[in-house]
């Protein structure tokens, strides 16, 4: 499918979607961003298209804005703004790409609260939904030290390693959840139309079931009776906990404590939350940012409330003359070999390239434990399902087995 090159208006236009054939009498197809249907057909006809179909895109809020829009839109900056590209026009270009309706109307707010003499950073800071204290704070940085596109250049990367990690991590979750969601429906299934079906035939034995076979028909006419809270109860429950969990702070706590103990994913959420923590402080002080002030957005950003409060009370000890090392020691929450990192930073000031390394260290460690879950989960899963599944069908044959060997 072609599409053809945006058209040259603000972002304010309209997204068009056309079809055409090329001067090889091949169908195309695509979006244009434009003022109106005429401005369409004058650009396609330029570029040899004959044109035989256009009309407006139907209208639509968007899709929510993500963090992997912002990672994306603040790499595009910092690339046209290391290029030359004055930082208005680089707002157009950006804006005019954008085919997310809300990422578009975002950037354009942006663009003219810039215009008329707002400061990029107070401008973000209008939108903390989608630029958190850290962000606005580099490119504040940034501003002021007149280094605003290496900032970026440096937010860019921070966001991309933050969603790499991410991603990792659901990778990793992702497989043994699904698994579990269809063991589940399968499991229902059999409940509430096989096992039914076996226990009319056991009816016409006139003898006693052994235990297994009972248990196994207990729990299906418990299904059948109460099939609305079988299938109901799980996602409520699951609904209520996670609001509890994302509302409550001694819940927060409590949860990410536990986390944080889980065999093998412990280990990886762990190591996935220093990794972020070292590199979100390193991201900071190398922009300039004092550690005190650092440290406001290191612990949000570091995904977990153990370390959060851990964050708070280093920023205290920090904040009355203690040294780095000395107060992440004081928490004990830290592995020995970041704090011989922060320490070796500490003494040489170069405190932000040792953190760089350690979240390097640490995110290449997260992609060996997702790469190491992934071939052990899937033997570990079939285990359980075919204990489960094998039980059933054991339970259920009991009777024949013991029919026959009557006969």
């Amino acid at each position: 499918m072609a599409t053809a090159a945006l058209a040259t208006k603000g972002p304010k236009d309209l997204i068009f979607e056309w079809e055409g054939r090329d001067k090889n009498g091949k169908v195309v197809r695509g979006e244009m961003r434009a003022g109106g249907e005429a401005a369409v057909n004058a650009t396609l006809r330029r570029q040899g298209v004959m044109v035989t179909k256009v009309r407006k895109r139907r209208g639509s809020a968007g899709k929510p804005i993500k963090q992997k829009d912002i990672a994306i839109f603040t790499r595009q900056l910092a690339t046209m703004m290391k290029a030359g590209v004055p930082l208005l026009q680089a707002f157009d270009i950006v804006a005019r790409g954008a085919t997310n309706p809300r990422l578009t109307k975002l950037l354009t707010d942006i663009r003219t609260d810039v215009e008329t003499g707002t400061s990029l950073s107070a401008a973000f800071r209008k939108h903390p939904n989608h630029f958190d204290p850290l962000y606005c704070n580099l490119v504040e940085a940034g501003e002021a030290g007149g280094i605003l596109e290496q900032l970026l250049d440096r937010l860019a990367i921070y966001q991309e390693k933050t969603i790499a990690i991410k991603q990792k991590i659901k990778s990793a979750l992702m497989y043994p959840i699904a698994v579990i969601v269809v063991a589940f429906i399968v499991l229902t299934v059999i409940m509430l139309f096989v096992i039914p079906a076996f226990k009319t035939v056991f009816a016409s034995f006139g003898a006693d079931l052994p235990a297994p076979t009972l248990l196994v028909i207990a729990i299906s006419e418990f299904f059948t009776s109460y099939w609305y809270l079988v299938l109901g109860g799980p996602v409520l429950g699951l609904y209520f906990f996670f609001q509890a969990w994302k509302r409550n702070e001694k819940m927060q706590m409590m949860m990410d404590r536990l986390l944080l103990r889980i065999p093998v994913f412990g280990d990886l959420i762990l190591k996935s939350t220093i990794a972020r923590w070292t590199r979100t402080l390193s991201t900071m002080f190398a922009a300039g940012v004092p550690l005190v002030e650092a440290l406001d957005s290191v612990g949000g950003a570091s995904g977990n409330a153990v370390y959060q409060q851990a964050t708070e009370q280093i920023q205290r000890d920090v904040s009355t003359g203690a040294a780095l090392t000395t107060s992440m020691t004081a928490t004990g929450v830290f592995p020995n070999m970041v704090l011989q990192m922060a320490a070796i930073g500490e003494e040489s000031g170069s405190l932000d390239h040792m953190l760089g390394k350690a979240a390097e260290f640490y995110e290449d460690e997260v992609d060996e434990m997702v790469k190491g879950l992934s071939s052990l989960m899937e033997p570990f899963i079939i285990v359980i399902l075919g204990t489960l599944i094998g039980g059933i069908v054991v339970s259920m044959y009991l009777p024949i087995f013991k029919l026959g060997s009557v006969v």
